[in-house]
């Protein structure tokens, strides 16, 4: 058993921390305020060639393994949480399923511009009536003529703004129930599809989250992604990869906490001491450490075993619940630390605490994960 990063890995460690904190922390909480998509950094890390990190060289990816992408999602998170999660969707939820599943031509064809920069990726999987309960999927598609007819709608889809094209599903069959929902790649300029950024959120305020309506959107038979009435299946397999970016993200964020708690503990004085003196602060800070150590090692071997063809579900379900938690319990002790200037933006942990909270409901809630480790261990 080996903990120690690779070479190449420790290598990939330095540059993106690097790469963070000097071109994405810098302005993070200005991009919060005004609610501006990072454009900028996202060209920049198409030229480092990260945008396609974990996929095949022969679609213009970097063929990095999944504990590369953690690490590149935990860096970009812990200085600014909407860049990590719009890098963790374009990566696990936009590019996974066409690497999956998608034919060699519709890799040429889509993944290749994943990997490249030119779209980002996008998943429309969750419906206004169809979120934790994705199998009540209401969007449908009919084939006529060598054409699918796809009339429905997404919502709280990540990166959709910037998309050229996308995954989503639709019911082709409704009378199999989940075996009778497929997956299409759609051009998100296709007639027909609307791509709404409306929502108000409570944090990750510079990242894109969109709803999507179709109305007659048309598609040929051949963008159809994987097998027909599998579509349910393959997101699923899908999202199993999305949790551990989910995991990295979460961890990013209260490193990011634990980093301001433990500074500003060591600055500030009361009754004659650092705030650092007091066994009260030294618990909370000791907890905040030893939480974000376990909860990167889950994330961690989650990886692992998805790079080593083993099954994950169970661990990248632990990475992802457990992560989000402790995100959630860093970045509420990192406030109170902080007393009344942690409710201030200018010491940012505000900021954290916000961009946490989406963590326990994306890509499968607390309760949900609950559930599916449940299964998984046999009850």
């Amino acid at each position: 058993m080996n903990f120690d990063l690779t070479s190449e890995q420790q290598m990939l460690k330095k540059m993106i921390r690097e790469f963070a904190d000097e071109v994405v922390a810098p302005e993070a909480d200005e991009r919060d305020q005004t609610k501006q998509f990072p454009v900028g950094i996202f060209k920049q890390m198409s030229e480092l060639n990260l945008m396609g990190l974990p996929f095949s060289e022969k679609y213009g990816g970097a063929g990095a393994d999944s504990t590369s992408f953690a690490i590149v999602v935990e860096e970009l998170s812990r200085a600014c949480g909407s860049t990590g999660i719009t890098y963790s969707a374009h990566i696990s939820l936009g590019g996974a399923p066409l690497a999956l599943f998608g034919t060699e031509e519709q890799k040429l064809n889509y993944l290749s511009k994943i990997c490249s920069g030119e779209s980002f990726g996008a998943f429309g999987l969750t419906e206004p009536n169809a979120g934790s309960d994705a199998g009540g999927t209401r969007t449908n598609a009919i084939l006529a003529d060598g054409e699918w007819t796809i009339n429905g709608s997404k919502c709280f889809i990540t990166n959709a703004s910037y998309a050229s094209f996308l995954a989503l599903t639709a019911v082709t069959d409704k009378e199999q129930g989940s075996r009778g929902i497929t997956a299409f790649i759609v051009p998100t300029d296709t007639p027909g599809f609307q791509v709404l950024a409306n929502y108000e959120k409570l944090g990750l305020h510079s990242s894109n989250t969109t709803e999507l309506v179709l109305e007659n959107v048309r598609v040929p038979e051949e963008n159809v992604l994987g097998k027909r009435g599998e579509g349910f299946k393959q997101f699923l397999i899908t999202l199993d990869g999305g949790r551990i970016g989910i995991g990295a993200m979460a961890v990013g964020i209260a490193q990011a906490a634990y980093d301001k708690a433990l500074q500003y503990s060591k600055q500030r004085t009361a009754f004659g001491n650092s705030l650092s003196h007091f066994q009260a602060i030294q618990h909370k800070l000791a907890d905040m450490a030893m939480h974000i150590e376990l909860a990167r090692t889950m994330v961690y071997k989650a990886a692992w075993l998805k790079d080593h063809g083993r099954k994950f579900t169970k661990e990248a379900a632990m990475a992802k619940l457990y992560a989000s938690e402790i995100a959630m319990s860093a970045t509420h002790q990192a406030i109170q630390i902080h007393g009344g200037y942690g409710y201030m933006r200018e010491y940012q942990v505000e900021r954290f605490f916000r961009d946490a909270r989406l963590l326990e409901i994306g890509e499968g809630t607390s309760e949900i994960l609950r559930n599916v480790i449940a299964r998984e261990i046999g009850c």
